[in-house]
Order: C-alpha cells, then structure tokens, then sequence
C-alpha cells in the first residue's frame, strides 16, 4: 500500500497542523499546492528552504508545485513573528529581488511533470485601487478575529505597536489563497506554523465568496538545540545563493551543525529513506565525528547547489583541510578562490605580522585572546601545517607561491588570504 503523503511529511516532523483531516483524501488525487515567499533579499536562507522541501515532497508525490514570490505582499511585509516593523524597500531593489527568487525556484524545483509554477503575486494586487480592494475583498473580513490573531496581538501589545499596513497584510496573504483557487485551481497552502491565521483567513474568505473548500497545511517554526534561529549562524544568514555563499561554506555550514539537531535536519531537509537517517542515528555514537553532518551537508548541498556546487564544496574541502598531505599549490588555491572566503591583503599588511595578529585582520577569529587560545589548544593552522608559537611571524617563506595564505581555526573554519 503506498503511503500517504500527509502521513509521510508527518513522521518526518513536517506537520505542526492542518486545517482538516480530509487533507488525506484530497490528495488522492494530484493537486496544485503553494507556498509564499516575500522578496525581503536577492536570496532565501537555510530557513526558507523547509517550504520549498515541502513543494518538493508534493511534486515527488505527484501535485504541481506552485512558488509565489511576493511582489505584491513584499511592498506592505509579514508582521508575523517580527517584533518590529519591516522597513519597506524601493521598487527597484523589489523587482531585483523577484527576478533573483524566481530564477532560484526555476533551478531548485525539478523541471518535470507535474512542472512547477513560478507566479508573482504582483500581477494581481497590484492592479488594486485602493477602493477597489477596501470594497471588494476587505469588506468580507472581521476586525475582531484579524486581532485575535496571535502575530497581531503580540505586536499591537508592544511598545511600538502596529501599523495599518502590517494589519492588512493577513487580507492580502487570505485573497492570494482565494484568487490562486480561482485561476490556477491551487487548493493547498503551505506555511511555517506562525502563518496560520494567514492561511485560515484564506480558507474563510474563499468560503464566504462561495469558493470551494480549500486547505492549509503548516510546519513548526524550527529552532536550534541552541536556541538559536534556524538559517541563522554567528556569521549571518546561511543564504541559498552562490552568488552570497559559496557551496564551499554553504556546506562547512552544515557540517557544523550540532549533533543534537543532525538528524531532525536529515528528516526536514533531506530525501533520504526514514529507515536510512534511523541507521545514521544508531551509528552516530560509534562513528567519526561529524558523520551524520556529512551526509546532511551532502544531500542538502546538492540539492540546492547540483551536483556542480557539491563537486566544488568536496574540493575545496578535501584540498585544503588542515594537516592534509596534500600539497598546496598556486594554481590549486586560484582555483579554489571563488569558492571559499577569501581576502586581499598588502603585503607589508601580511608579510612580518604575527599569526595572531593576520587571522583577526582576516576576520577569522574575533580577537587576539582568542587566536593565542586557539594555539594552545591545537588547533591554529597556516597551510595546513600547524601553528604552536604565539609569537609566530608570517615570513615570505610561508607564501605559497608568493601569492596565497591559507589560515584555518580548527578543522572547518578557513581562510585565503591573496598577498598583493
């Protein structure tokens, strides 16, 4: 018996709620889902990419993917789950940011039947007038529910409150859901679990204009074991583009993932067999550090990245790790250049400084006290040969090629330094 869709995403921790069980049986016959995405920057970060796993889950079970990127949506912002109000950006960095979003959603989901549909939601709401929309669709909404809403209240709760902007954003995201039923025939939504009253409010609107009935489908809001947010890291967002992050540190970024969050990512962001990331947990306590990362960073790069960015995270990985026997060469770390961090240095900025010194300059490590701390403890590196004296002094001797510096902190964290 082939398993259920909804029972699939559920026993991987996908499901936080729906909106009703008859979701099951909806789906026994293909159908077009969607999920939103806002053009707040020319990327998404590792934490978009949990609705865009779920369009992914819907194409693999045989529904049409439908991404919408919020030309429209992305002029007012989502309040929901922010403690403050979005600052509103150009028309010109908006369309930017929809052309980056909807090429990204042309490469990441698969160009097969059913095809995915890439829509901007500007194409409808911004032929509003401002009485037109007030008349014609916000005249069927209830201010006292559009308060009771958890994101609302919380904000109108705080110190700084509320615009009406930010409120009607909930009517916006309702009347997306109601006109995609309309023209395209979408009957599901997909939403972090912050977005429910969004998509209810969709699901009551389409109702009330004597639509069909219409479904919605959220994830929890993930967290770290840390507490800190998802798709965030002490550098900043995890982006998605190569153009932002290179697949190289796209990947080391996951291969540092704590092991108390390692498999809860394999079940979100992976396609693996559930019987499969069960063996990867059982062999964790036994095998090599980082083995279950590893796996994640793999499967995830290359399903953002392909196999080309994955090939390259490998590369650079496996050429430069510190104390490889590999030897470093110039043409070897020009190729790898692009696809690691990398900085410019003088070289009287570089050559005759101290190693403690060079790898704060870099932006490697934070401070000197920390650099000194990473020597004693082992793990200082300059070109994959091990630093032990705090004292040490770059020299011309140490520049591969006359030209390149490799510092590493530990064994995931690195640096190219060019000396021009």
């Amino acid at each position: 018996m082939k398993k259920n869709l909804i029972d699939c995403l559920v026993e991987r921790g996908f499901v936080d709620q729906i909106t009703s069980e008859d979701l099951k049986t909806h789906l026994d016959t293909p159908r077009k889902v969607y999920a939103g995405f806002d053009p707040t920057a020319d990327s998404l970060h590792l934490g978009n990419l949990i609705p865009v796993m779920g369009l992914a889950w819907f194409q693999k079970f045989g529904h049409t993917p439908v991404a919408i990127v919020g030309g429209g949506t992305g002029r007012i912002g989502d309040p929901s789950g922010k403690s403050n109000e979005r600052p509103l950006l150009s028309d010109e960095i908006l369309d930017h940011n929809v052309r980056c979003l909807e090429q990204f959603f042309h490469k990441i989901l698969p160009a097969k039947n059913p095809k995915p549909m890439v829509i901007n939601n500007n194409d409808w709401l911004g032929k509003f007038s401002l009485i037109g929309f007030l008349r014609d669709v916000a005249k069927l909404f209830r201010v006292g529910p559009m308060l009771a809403k958890e994101s609302v209240r919380a904000r109108i709760q705080s110190e700084e409150g509320m615009s009406f902007t930010e409120f009607s954003y909930q009517i916006m995201q309702a009347y997306d859901f109601a006109h995609l039923n309309q023209k395209y025939g979408v009957t599901i939504q997909l939403g972090a679990s912050d977005q429910w009253g969004n998509i209810t409010a969709g699901t009551e609107y389409n109702r009330k204009i004597g639509g069909e009935t219409i479904y919605g489908l959220t994830f929890p809001l993930l967290t770290r074991s840390d507490g800190k947010k998802f798709g965030k890291s002490e550098e900043g967002a995890i982006w998605l583009s190569a153009n932002k992050l290179s697949p190289y540190q796209f990947y080391q970024h996951l291969v540092r993932f704590p092991d108390a969050d390692v498999i809860k990512m394999l079940k979100m962001l992976t396609f693996l067999d559930m019987e499969e990331i069960r063996e990867i947990e059982r062999q964790m306590p036994t095998a090599e550090p980082n083995f279950a990362q590893k796996r994640l960073a793999k499967e995830v790069t290359l399903f953002v990245h392909g196999e080309e960015g994955l090939e390259a995270a490998l590369r650079v990985t496996e050429g430069i790790a510190p104390g490889s026997e590999a030897k470093l060469t110039g043409s070897v770390l020009r190729e790898l250049a692009s696809d690691m961090p990398h900085a410019k240095f003088l070289s009287d900025d570089a050559v005759g400084q101290k190693y403690v010194d060079l790898v704060v300059k870099a932006g490697l490590l934070p401070s000197k006290s920390e650099a000194v701390r990473l020597i004693k403890n082992g793990g200082a590196y300059l070109n994959n040969e091990k630093i032990t004296d705090p004292a040490y002094m770059i020299s011309t001797a140490d520049l591969i090629d006359g030209s390149f510096l490799l510092l590493s902190a530990g064994k995931k964290k690195r640096m190219l330094i060019s000396v021009v």
